[in-house]
């Protein structure tokens, strides 16, 4: 009978190792799992508040729509938060971060090459003492590693940091459309507390002439002097609500000022009207379909689920075994000129990975997190829609307000023009009047805060629409990158 040699025993396990290696590489798209496919989301075929949905985001909202409030000194304002303010600098410096980090990831797709004496790349170790040197030559060493990327694993690595390099990216264009609503929202308050102070000081105003028309009635006894008294309540009460109306002006500078990076108390936004400065941005009869295609978090979101499906597949190839070419190369050195004398190469495997059990469970960890970020990104659209859909619920609600409120003032003034005429003659009483006047300042005031609110609203739809930026599709990037990096 007869028994194979040493040399045929080798060439079999030889044999077996190329075909297994055959067989995994075959697989190796299946050992990573399925393609990436978006997360399905309940559809929206039309907004409730519109018609339809025919034109898309960048036909409708413009990269600048702010502009349209026609505000030059609130354009200016949010070109300097946008330039100075200390949010977006922060999201800058932690795309920079993002951005070195990315680098440095696909620098594992490069070979290692480390430079030590040449007895140290000998043994595998460094040993200074054993290095002999002369005054004209030393022998130095080089070692090259060079990690095989048969199963894709460095390229799943990179896809991976690309997803999370986009991912924050993401963060960087929210935090831009979040500072720029800031910003816009204090500024409408600023100019709204400077319309009210103006409406205070009237209704002050004239109370103060009501208060010396008493006087001039009690002289001549046709007023009692508890009527100068509440007069005087009443004059005092409007004086409380101008103090805290420019308390509240102040406040709000303070806070803008930080917001476009000044320190609080350097910024003087100098004084207006809310609706002689701010005009209403019209919104659009017919809003874009593709709101889940430009919304920062909806696509953080996204690219969050993208980079979750890699690390799953990363997990999954950790399992199969290491392939990487190593070479060694040993110089003469003089001082003339540098020789290389040898060069060795050899093929180093590890299969350490097919056995540890911790790199199986963290193929379940990871699968784990992968379903998470996909209810996540799920949640986060579904939170998209809401926001849409109440601000231009808000808006409906709040043009409606300013037609009954604008009509109710009409009103009033009417009746108060009448008491004036009255009041000279002792035909009405103070109860009378204080009614009217109360009911017009806040009737008067409710138009302003609607009004603010409107504007608000209407950023808040802007924002929650995505403002300006380019449509983007996660995914579609790293297949361009794909092209070039193997």
């Amino acid at each position: 009978m007869n028994h194979p040699g040493p040399l045929n025993r080798v060439e079999r396990i030889r044999a077996l190792t190329l075909a297994a290696i055959t067989i995994l590489v075959a697989g190796c798209s299946t050992l990573q799992g399925p393609d990436y496919k978006r997360p399905e989301v309940p559809d929206k075929p039309q907004w409730s508040q519109l018609e339809g949905r025919e034109l898309t985001a960048s036909e409708v909202i413009l990269p600048d729509w702010w502009h349209g409030f026609g505000d030059p000194y609130l354009i200016q304002l949010i070109q300097r938060a946008i330039d100075q303010g200390l949010d977006m600098r922060i999201a800058a410096l932690r795309l920079d971060k993002a951005g070195v980090q990315l680098g440095k990831d696909r620098l594992s797709a490069t070979p290692k090459v480390a430079l030590a004496p040449a007895d140290a790349i000998a043994r595998g170790k460094s040993n200074n003492a054993a290095v002999k040197t002369t005054r004209e030559t030393e022998s130095l060493g080089a070692a090259l590693t060079w990690e095989l990327d048969l199963w894709g694993k460095i390229r799943k690595e990179m896809q991976v940091a690309d997803a999370r390099y986009q991912a924050t990216e993401m963060d960087w264009r929210a935090a831009q459309l979040t500072l720029i609503a800031s910003v816009a929202e204090r500024y409408f308050q600023i100019r709204q507390f400077d319309e009210q102070v103006v409406q205070q000081l009237d209704s002050k105003k004239q109370a103060e002439e009501l208060l010396d028309i008493y006087y001039a009635q009690h002289k001549e006894g046709m007023v009692p002097e508890t009527k100068i008294r509440s007069q005087k309540a009443e004059v005092a009460n409007l004086q409380t609500q101008l103090l805290d109306l420019q308390r509240g002006r102040a406040e709000a500078e303070l806070k803008l000022a930080t917001l476009v990076g000044v320190p609080a108390g350097e910024l003087s936004v100098p004084v207006g009207n809310l609706r002689d400065s701010v005009r209403i941005l019209e919104v659009p009869e017919v809003l874009p379909a593709d709101v889940l295609s430009r919304r920062p978090d909806v696509l953080k979101a996204e690219y969050d689920v993208l980079a979750a499906h890699h690390l799953v597949g990363k997990a999954r190839l950790a399992r199969l075994p290491t392939f990487s070419l190593t070479g060694a190369a040993k110089t003469g050195q003089s001082f003339t000129a540098t020789v290389i004398n040898t060069w060795t190469f050899g093929l180093a495997a590890s299969w350490a990975g097919l056995f540890d059990r911790d790199l199986k469970m963290d193929v379940k960890l990871n699968e784990a997190d992968l379903a998470i970020s996909r209810e996540e990104y799920r949640k986060t659209v579904l939170g998209a829609y809401e926001e849409v859909e109440i601000a231009m619920v808000n808006l409906n609600s709040r043009r409606e307000q300013i037609k009954q409120l604008e009509a109710q003032v009409a009103d009033l003034q009417v009746v108060r023009n009448v008491q004036d005429a009255r009041l000279r003659e002792g035909l009405v009483s103070q109860l009378e009047v204080f009614d009217t006047e109360r009911s017009l300042l806040g009737a008067q005031q409710q138009i302003l805060s609607t009004y603010e609110q409107l504007l608000t609203d209407t950023v808040t739809l802007y924002k929650a629409l995505g403002g300006g930026w380019e449509a983007e599709r996660p995914g579609m990037r790293e297949v361009a990158d794909s092209k070039t990096v193997k």
